[in-house]
């Protein structure tokens, strides 16, 4: 979720990552920060948006509050904030945000190794983005941030390049994965509210996640 600014220069996608969480800290955040911010200017996307081209720059802030309340979460209004809790279990082992468009989730700690693209890949969702629906993309070489675990895809960009597609270690490696210039047109920013130049894309989840663990 974030709030989307444009002048005559440029279209500004603001978004604040707040982490909470046993596994969450100072240095894991601005890891998450810097991959979100890094993989989607990445492209140097453009946008048609009132008859011009704009360039669409990602603005990424981030910040640890390892004593949030819950309250904060569920009363939040501002637009930018996205809440992920960061925890070495997660039910169903995965990372998750909780819905397209949203601005909560719970990644698993496991799943946040430096080059990983999980966040960058959950920040998609929290836009709007869904998983493309064709999940064999062999043949059409690197695959898309929005393409999840288990996709087939060339032998390069899987796990274990050596594996037949499908077997172990024959699907999608994440660290292969890129910000694509059709991730950021498929935004559909020129078809937001716009007010006073601004927008919001996204909307509010304000879910707050107890730690897995404390509930096995």
């Amino acid at each position: 979720m974030g709030i989307i600014e444009y002048d005559n220069q440029a279209i500004l996608i603001l978004s604040h990552i707040v982490t909470y969480g046993n596994a969450a800290g100072s240095n894991l955040t601005e890891q998450i920060r810097e991959e979100i911010e890094t993989m989607w200017n990445e492209p140097g996307g453009y946008v048609w948006l009132k008859g011009a081209a704009y360039p669409v720059r990602f603005r990424i802030s981030a910040v640890y509050q390892p004593e949030i309340a819950p309250e904060e979460i569920l009363g939040n209004d501002d637009p930018r904030n996205n809440y992920f809790r960061i925890e070495e279990y997660a039910e169903g082992n995965i990372s998750f945000v909780d819905g397209l468009g949203c601005n909560t989730g719970y990644f698993k700690l496991e799943n946040l190794y430096q080059g990983s693209t999980t966040a960058a890949h959950e920040y998609g969702h929290t836009l709007g983005l869904e998983h493309p629906r064709d999940l064999d993309y062999r043949g059409k070489g690197v695959p898309g941030i929005m393409y999840p675990r288990g996709t087939l895809v060339d032998a390069a960009y899987q796990y274990d390049p050596g594996q037949p597609a499908g077997a172990k270690g024959g699907t999608l490696n994440p660290v292969y994965r890129k910000v694509r210039e059709e991730d950021i047109l498929l935004l559909n920013i020129d078809q937001l509210s716009f007010k006073n130049n601004q927008a919001v894309i996204g909307d509010f989840s304000s879910i707050w996640h107890p730690d897995h663990q404390a509930l096995t």
